[in-house]
């Protein structure tokens, strides 16, 4: 399986793939960037804790393998290199983009977004 066609569909299985899909379909176009890059991060964690058990998570470049991986890391644009594919992929087969421009004509992404959201899930900035 190639980076393109890795898909957490493999770790999630299709019913639960699939309610993501939906999911997606109708909250993008409307939604709020900071709230849907929480949304996608509890995806992304939910994903991560099947793949702790997945057959193929010792299989180096496995979508479990990635998963697990990028959870050890603090670093968001290292856990992009593990994840962004996964991402892509999930937005890509909702049939809507994660990119979108501010209102100021900048550039941004829901899919960075989701994953600097998935690194610091447990973080707590109040304590």
């Amino acid at each position: 399986m190639t980076k393109s066609t890795a898909s957490l569909k493999t770790v999630v299985g299709d019913k639960v793939y699939s309610v993501w899909l939906d999911m997606l379909r109708v909250l993008v176009p409307s939604g709020r960037t900071h709230r849907l890059a929480v949304v996608v991060a509890g995806m992304l964690q939910y994903a991560t804790v099947l793949a702790a058990n997945h057959k193929d998570v010792d299989e180096e470049e496995s979508v479990a393998w990635n998963l697990v991986v990028a959870t050890e890391t603090p670093d968001p644009e290292e856990a992009e290199e593990f994840l962004m594919h996964l991402v892509q992929k999930l937005f890509r087969d909702a049939q809507v983009s994660p990119d979108r421009i501010s209102s100021k004509g900048i550039s941004y992404s829901i899919a960075e977004d989701a994953i600097q959201e998935f690194v610091g899930w447990e973080n707590m900035p109040w304590e």
